[in-house]
Order: structure tokens, then C-alpha cells, then sequence
């Protein structure tokens, strides 16, 4: 009983792995490359499920979508002899399976060689630009120049080049190091021009504010001078009016001036006789006026 279910049994399951090797389903980011003993016979791009033979046809499953690549940083000598580290990577598709199947035979291969292709490419443009194209608009252009030779040999691989960009160019450390020495020394010698010419910038308006206040404190003597002498002149004339109007009040002032002057508690004694000239308004009880009834 248990032999006659073996035979059944087996065909069972020999039906089913002919089953499943007979299909296979693709989705919207694959394609497929049927190879019968290793020959290819069709490309399969759309998705969906379909049929191969069993045991004697296999499938190699490829990518439809955009990949990337990032090869290593490569060093390259532009047209003015700078050297630029360059880091760089590039967008590609698979445009034809069979060639790049037939080429390159899986992705590892292909990000190996396109690797090459694109830093080769890279060395080739970058060594007919100099330093300010690659660091200006001009850049963009640069950019496409690499990139269209790196289709011409990514086609004959079955690849399609999306895009290629400098992620990154910079100059390698020692000569950074030696540009921005000389630019630090550039920047001080300007420091120190622009500090010279500030110092005589300086020297100039103190200059001109020396000259302009010896010019203005001549101007204030003079003016002084004239103001002071039209004051002693004007002194002079109402003195004059006064001594020709009363003789004696002149003399009675000038005789008061004389006291002040000589009378102080400090000075040296004075013996003079007490009838000189000199203390006549001293010895008149009723000062000037009394002094001119004592003499009528």
C-alpha cells in the first residue's frame, strides 16, 4: 500500500520543482538576461512573470535603476601644473544587458572598471584646464567634458553614463600649506601698507590741526591786541576827559594808587618827613575837597 503512493508521491514533487523552475517574476527596478548553458538567448525588461525551461535555461537578474559609483580620490595635474586631489563620482545605467553581461559579466566588475574609466577621464580633461575653471562656472563644463568621454567607453560596456560630478577638488596638503603662507604674507604686507598709510594720514591732519590752531591763536592775539589797545586807548581818552575836567581829582587818584602800592603790611619801613608831597592827602582830614578849602 505504501509503495503504490511512492511512485505518485515523487511525480508530485518532481512536477513541482519543474514548476518552479519553469518561472520567475521580474519587478519595475529589474531586468532579466536568459542564459541557455551559458548562451544567451533574450533580454527580458519588462516585469511580470515568465517562463523559462527548467535545468537548462537560468536567469541573470540586472538593475534598471541609477547607480551610483564613487571611485577613490585621484590625484591630477591641471594645464598651469597645479595638482588637485580630486574626489569625484558618476551616476550610470544599464542601457544594454547582453553587453554588459558579455563585457563585464556582474556590478562588481562594472564599478571596478568604471572606477578607472572616470579617474582616467578626469586626469585627461583636468590636464587641459587650469586652476580657475575648476573653480568657477567654468566648472559645469569641465564637468560634461569628463563625462561625455566616459560614455564613449562606458557604451562599449553597455553602460550609460547619467551623470558625473566633482564632489570635491582641493589642492594637496603641502601645497595648501605653502599657498596659505603666501597669502597670510600678502594679507600682512597690506596690513602694513594700510597702517602706513594711516600713520601719514595720521601726521597729516595733526598737521594741518597744529598749523590750524597756531593760525587761529595768532588770529586771537592779534584780535587781542587790537581789542587791548583800543581799551588802553579809550582808558587814555576818558582819563585825558577826566584830568582836563578836574586837575586836582587826577592827582588825589594817582596819589591813592601810589599809597597802595607802597603802603603794605610787608614791605620795608619808609622814614620820610611828614611834610613831604608825598602824604599831603594823608594829613587832610576831609580828603580832597577839604584839602582844596584849606588851600583857598
Amino acid at each position: 500500500m505504501e509503495k503504490r503512493w511512492i511512485l505518485p508521491l515523487g511525480l508530485l514533487v518532481l512536477a513541482a520543482i519543474l514548476l518552479q523552475g519553469s518561472f520567475f517574476t521580474l519587478n519595475q527596478t529589474q531586468q532579466a538576461l536568459v542564459l541557455q548553458f551559458g548562451e544567451p538567448k533574450r533580454v527580458i525588461r519588462e516585469p511580470g512573470l515568465w517562463v523559462k525551461i527548467p535545468f537548462v535555461q537560468n536567469v541573470v537578474i540586472l538593475d534598471r535603476r541609477v547607480l551610483d559609483i564613487d571611485p577613490p580620490v585621484e590625484s591630477a595635474i591641471l594645464a598651469d601644473q597645479k595638482r588637485l586631489e580630486v574626489d569625484a563620482y558618476a551616476r550610470y545605467r544599464i542601457a544594454d544587458p547582453l553587453m554588459f553581461f558579455q563585457t563585464l559579466g556582474n556590478e562588481q566588475q562594472a564599478r571596478l572598471r568604471l572606477s578607472v574609466i572616470v579617474n582616467s577621464a578626469m586626469r585627461r580633461v583636468l590636464g587641459n584646464v587650469n586652476l580657475p575653471a575648476v573653480l568657477s562656472q567654468e566648472r559645469e563644463k569641465v564637468m560634461a567634458d569628463i563625462k561625455g568621454q566616459v560614455n564613449q567607453e562606458a557604451q562599449r560596456l553597455g553602460i550609460e553614463i547619467v551623470d558625473v560630478r566633482l564632489r570635491r577638488a582641493d589642492l594637496p596638503e603641502q601645497t595648501s600649506q605653502a599657498v596659505f603662507a603666501r597669502m597670510r604674507s600678502e594679507r600682512e604686507r597690506e596690513a602694513a601698507e594700510a597702517r602706513a598709510q594711516g600713520q601719514e594720514l595720521s601726521q597729516q591732519i595733526k598737521s594741518r590741526a597744529d598749523r590750524d590752531r597756531t593760525v587761529l591763536l595768532a588770529e586771537a592775539q592779534r584780535q587781542a591786541q587790537i581789542t587791548r589797545g583800543e581799551g588802553d586807548n579809550q582808558a587814555i581818552r576818558i582819563m585825558n576827559e577826566a584830568i582836563s575836567r578836574n586837575p586836582e581829582f587826577y592827582s588825589f587818584y594817582r596819589s591813592l594808587q601810589a599809597y597802595r602800592d607802597t603802603l603794605k603790611p610787608d614791605d620795608t619801613t619808609l622814614v620820610l618827613s611828614p611834610g613831604a608831597d608825598f602824604f599831603k592827602y594823608l594829613g587832610a582830614s576831609g580828603g580832597a575837597g577839604d584839602h582844596r578849602r584849606a588851600d583857598k
